[in-house]
This record gives C-alpha cells, sequence and structure tokens, in this order.
C-alpha cells in the first residue's frame, strides 16, 4: 500500500521558502529520497499564496514511512521547521485497491 503525505508548511516574510531552498541546499531533501521505500520527495509553490510551500511526500509502505519518522533526518528536519518557525497542515492519502 503506497502512501502519499502533503503537507503545507505557512511562515512569514518568505520563510516557507526559504525552508524548502535550504532543505535542498542542504543535502536532507536527496537524502530522503535515498531512504528505502520513499517514491517522491518533491516541493510546490502555490500561485496564491507566496508565503506557502507543499511538500509531496510519497513512501512505498507505512513500515518506510514509520522508519523515516524514526531517522536522525526528522529531526535536522525539525530544526530547520523551528528555525524558520513555520506552521504544517498535514493531509495523508493511501491507496485504495479495491475489487
Amino acid at each position: 500500500m503506497s502512501l502519499t503525505i502533503n503537507i503545507y508548511y505557512t511562515g512569514q516574510n518568505g520563510n516557507a521558502r526559504k525552508f524548502a531552498e535550504e532543505m535542498i541546499s542542504s543535502g536532507i531533501v536527496n537524502r530522503v529520497r535515498q531512504e528505502k521505500g520513499n517514491t517522491k520527495y518533491e516541493y510546490f509553490y502555490p500561485l496564491d499564496d507566496e508565503e506557502t510551500v507543499l511538500l509531496i511526500d510519497c513512501w512505498d509502505s507505512q513500515e518506510a514511512l514509520d522508519l523515516h519518522h524514526k531517522s536522525p533526518l526528522m529531526q535536522e528536519i525539525a530544526t530547520l521547521r523551528t528555525k524558520y518557525k513555520l506552521k504544517m497542515k498535514v493531509y495523508r492519502f493511501s491507496e485504495y485497491k479495491g475489487e
């Protein structure tokens, strides 16, 4: 079962975009993409909200996502979120394989 997580990071004074830029420039994004089970980790900017960044984060299983949440990378991400004083809205979607 694959999982897709949409995370909206919102801040002030361009901090959400600065956060995404530092996530990329620091190499954290590439390290997440290399984790077992990650199938997508990409940032997008809403056209109508300059203070928000959308992360689309996809995993091939709940177990892979759980391992990611326990990894040292999560502390690095949390530190950057705090640095940029971001709020988050999280939406989770799972694959449905109907009969």
